[in-house]
């Protein structure tokens, strides 16, 4: 199993320095990846970033809004992290929802499993072309790319095409990446019953179903983890996750993991708070019983452990986030990976 940490950024875009410094701990202390997310700001920035001055960790989106580009231009993106980092880049794409497609970004929306489908075989024609030296003559319903000419074809293809991997969390989205994909990346929202009875058995059928190997195909899953070092710290990390697990259950989309426990009856109450504003109440229907099934919950020395417990028979890869002193996380990855 590997490990990766999350990378988050803030507004500390300005500090290069301390960035690089970062990206260069998480190699030091032997994460295999470091994954970077599109909040507030570009993912692809800091990619660049970390590439210049590490050597071995691999550099992972997670996730890049695929619907808010083109798959051309996501093409020239990730191909030139991957050359740029020597063939480390692994991209990773979301589809976001409807309204941040077209009210936020500006752009078309054509329902997620279709245009996800479409949008990763187009970068495949794409790369075909560029790799193979293959006419380029995609053409979809959501896209079209039919003219690449040799100025604006890339010369340096020697670390070939980087590996995609794709969000999912509904059963759609999940027969599709298994389809197209080179793995998926599960939603944080997921338990471990909900993974092991729902989610994976689904990923195992598609990939038979397309004479696909299991082997060949990357789950990646980011666990929430209430820990600390201190009674203060563990106290904000429980709130922390509570508020997490509230906001996105109050999403229908995520009615089914509720649905996996009994739980339904909640969702429909968190949904109500979110619309009248009682964000800062919707924590308070979490319980202790909710919160521990869907997160690890101990003390630093005691999470590693039940991590590999719950999950290491279950995904390939596990994402953390490292707020922890750099020991405790040296310790926790040997744990993982012992």
């Amino acid at each position: 199993m590997k490990i990766d940490s999350s990378f988050s950024f803030g507004d500390r875009l300005d500090d290069i320095a301390a960035i690089q410094a970062e990206f260069q701990a998480r190699e030091r202390l032997g994460f295999d990846g470091v994954v970077t997310a599109e909040i507030r700001n570009d993912p692809f920035l800091v990619v660049g970033m970390g590439a210049a001055v590490t050597q071995r960790i691999e550099l992972r989106t997670g996730i890049a809004v695929a619907f808010a580009r083109s798959p051309m231009t996501t093409a020239y993106t990730a191909h030139d992290l991957n050359v740029y980092s020597r063939g480390r880049f692994t991209l990773g794409l979301g589809s976001q929802i409807q309204a941040h497609i077209t009210k936020r970004f500006g752009m078309p929306w054509h329902g997620p499993a279709q245009q996800m489908a479409e949008f990763i075989r187009a970068l495949h024609a794409i790369w075909d072309c560029w790799y193979d030296g293959k006419p380029l003559n995609f053409r979809g319903e959501c896209y079209r790319h039919t003219l690449m000419t040799p100025d604006f074809t890339p010369l340096n293809t020697r670390y070939g095409r980087p590996r995609v991997v794709m969000a999912a969390v509904g059963p759609l989205m999940i027969n599709t990446a298994a389809r197209e994909a080179d793995g998926i990346l599960i939603h944080t929202f997921c338990t471990p019953k909900y993974l092991e009875e729902e989610i994976l058995p689904r990923i195992d059928a598609t990939l038979a179903e397309r004479g696909r190997r299991r082997e060949d195909f990357e789950v990646s899953f980011p666990p929430f983890v209430v820990t600390g070092r201190t009674e203060e710290e563990f106290e904000a990390a429980k709130q922390r996750v509570k508020y997490r697990i509230a906001f996105y259950g109050s999403t229908p989309a995520y009615r089914p993991v509720l649905e996996c426990h009994g739980w339904e009856g909640l969702q429909p109450k968190l949904n109500q708070l979110s619309k009248n504003n009682g964000w800062d109440r919707m924590p308070d229907l979490i319980s202790d019983e909710i919160l521990e099934t869907f997160a690890v919950v101990g003390e630093p020395h005691q999470v590693a452990r039940q991590i590999k417990a719950r999950y290491g028979h279950l995904v390939d890869r596990l994402t953390l986030e490292s707020g922890l002193p750099e020991d405790v996380l040296s310790e926790q990855i040997r744990i993982m990976r012992g």
